[in-house]
């Protein structure tokens, strides 16, 4: 099986998960957006209104703020896989709890095995507290890189970009 119909057969089980409650107000699921054979993953929070209604990954502000950072270093999101802590939107976008990133860390390990990125890029707290520290601070780590491997899969080196 390629790594698209890896894919796919997640994107599947993402679409049906009713693992924790954020599946109970959700429009769409949202499963991530660009190249999956690409080496550089870029992992938000969550989705937003616009990711949830649309069902695809940063497409909103965040998103246009994304593609102008990319653009401005020669990528755009078809150079890069971008996906997601939660794969449902917290309500109020609301940061989500602990139990709902504990759900959804099954997904997002199978999309590191079978993209399995040279560079991921944490954008915000919340992907750089669940990947890297949970005492991750912004203000003190900020454009900081960090080395980490896991048996579970993660690549040899995690960059925040907060």
């Amino acid at each position: 099986m390629n790594k698209k119909e890896q894919l796919e057969k997640v994107s599947r089980a993402i679409t049906r998960c009713k693992k924790c409650d954020l599946c109970k107000n959700r429009h769409n699921a949202v499963v991530g957006a660009g190249n999956i054979c690409s080496n550089i993953m870029i992992v938000g929070e969550g989705p937003g209104y616009n990711e949830d209604m649309t069902g695809n990954a940063f497409v909103g502000k965040a998103g246009q703020l994304l593609d102008k950072e990319l653009a401005a270093i020669g990528l755009d999101r078809t150079k890069v896989y971008i996906s997601n802590i939660v794969k449902c939107r917290p309500p109020n976008n609301r940061n989500p709890l602990p139990a709902e990133q504990d759900a959804c860390m099954d997904y997002l390990r199978m999309q590191f095995m079978i993209q399995k990125p040279k560079l991921i890029i944490l954008l915000g707290a919340v992907a750089s507290k669940r990947l890297l520290n949970p005492d991750f601070r912004i203000t003190k780590e900020h454009d900081r890189s960090a080395r980490k491997r896991a048996s579970y899969s993660f690549p040899p080196f995690i960059r925040p970009l907060c």
